[in-house]
């Protein structure tokens, strides 16, 4: 069962303009579009009228008109307009959901919309500081469950493999790393540090490293679905280690997984430059390195998804580098445990 108790990002925010934006999250069809004042908001891809899409209509000053006998509906899923006659009806409403817009994103919540709590969405401040962190971002489908790009973000011992040629480094410096994991209030935080090693390609590329770095790896997993994430390197035994990191090579990716479907998703992803932040050309670079990777890892997940469709669960093993996805994981079922007990008492 899909969670739906949680704030999920339906969009980047310069998506949404002046055209309706059609997706589906939790495996229902929305349409999210900007109001007359320039306010973003999402409501069930069905106008009430005959269930015609509303994303084949067109964007007004009132909210968005049905592209079929043309009502117009506003943000809050009422009907607003209907051509021909003055009364409009009551019940003429489409189903809006809690829309909030942060940091560049737009995030709905697709449960009890008197549960949402618009503080519970993820902060990060970083896609708004472009003067310390310019970045860019992007978004990518994927026919796969989002959890398995959860569990990639989570257990990078597969970077020296799949990764080899771009980020990844030497295999045994990934699986040997000195690795220390932390709970959070809201899900895991793990820390990876390895030191004296050879620097992957992308990073030579983009800091003309010549001799070992230090090299580290943060990531924070929020539940659901979202993973923070800070990596850099410095020459080695330069003081990295011991926290002097600034002047160094370092970036921040962010990385949201929203559920499609039950094996499908919408991997939203930025990436944030840490160093020399006045040549744009450094950010581009950096965003062109990287996104290789994720299309990596999109052949990868969406073909274990394929397994696992055919074959199932049956037979699969852990192993000691599962340990922090082990805990991510049982986090997010407690979620969904506690979904499912509400539901039952309803």
């Amino acid at each position: 069962m899909l969670l739906r108790k949680a704030w999920y990002i339906a969009a980047w925010a310069d998506e949404i303009g002046g055209q309706p934006l059609a997706r589906r999250i939790c495996n229902e069809p929305v349409v999210l579009f900007r109001d007359g004042t320039g306010r973003a908001a999402t409501l069930a891809d069905r106008c009430c009228h005959r269930a015609a899409p509303l994303h084949m209509g067109t964007v007004v000053e009132e909210g968005i008109q049905c592209g079929y006998h043309g009502l117009v509906i506003d943000g809050s899923g009422r009907c607003v307009r209907i051509p021909g006659q003055k009364l409009v009806p009551e019940d003429a409403r489409v189903r809006s959901y809690p829309t909030v817009e942060k940091d560049q994103m737009v995030w709905v919540w697709m449960g009890d919309p008197a549960e949402a709590d618009p503080a519970a969405v993820v902060d990060y401040p970083y896609h708004n500081d472009p003067g310390n962190w310019p970045n860019k971002h992007d978004v990518y489908p994927i026919k796969a469950n989002h959890m398995l790009m959860v569990d990639n973000l989570m257990d990078l011992t597969h970077l020296g493999y799949l990764h080899a040629k771009t980020v990844g480094g030497n295999p045994a410096a990934h699986v040997e790393a000195e690795m220390k994991t932390t709970r959070t209030p809201t899900g895991v935080k793990f820390t990876r540090w390895m030191r004296n090693s050879v620097p992957p390609p992308t990073y030579v590329k983009a800091a003309g490293f010549t001799g070992r770095v230090d090299r580290w790896q943060e990531f924070e997993f929020v539940a659901p679905s979202s993973v923070l994430q800070w990596t850099g390197a410095a020459d080695a035994g330069t003081g990295a280690y011991d926290g002097k990191r600034d002047g160094g090579f370092q970036f921040r990716l962010f990385h949201g997984l929203t559920p499609e479907t039950e094996t499908s998703c919408f991997y939203f992803w930025s990436v944030a430059n840490g160093y020399r932040q006045n040549e744009p050309e450094a950010t581009e670079q950096l965003y062109r390195e990287i996104a290789p990777t994720f299309v990596e890892d999109r052949v990868m997940v969406e073909a274990q998804q394929a397994r696992l469709s055919e074959c199932g669960e049956y037979g699969l093993i852990d192993i000691a580098s599962d340990a922090t996805r082990m805990q991510m994981r049982r986090m997010t079922e407690r979620l969904i445990a506690d979904q499912n007990a509400s539901l039952a008492a309803e």
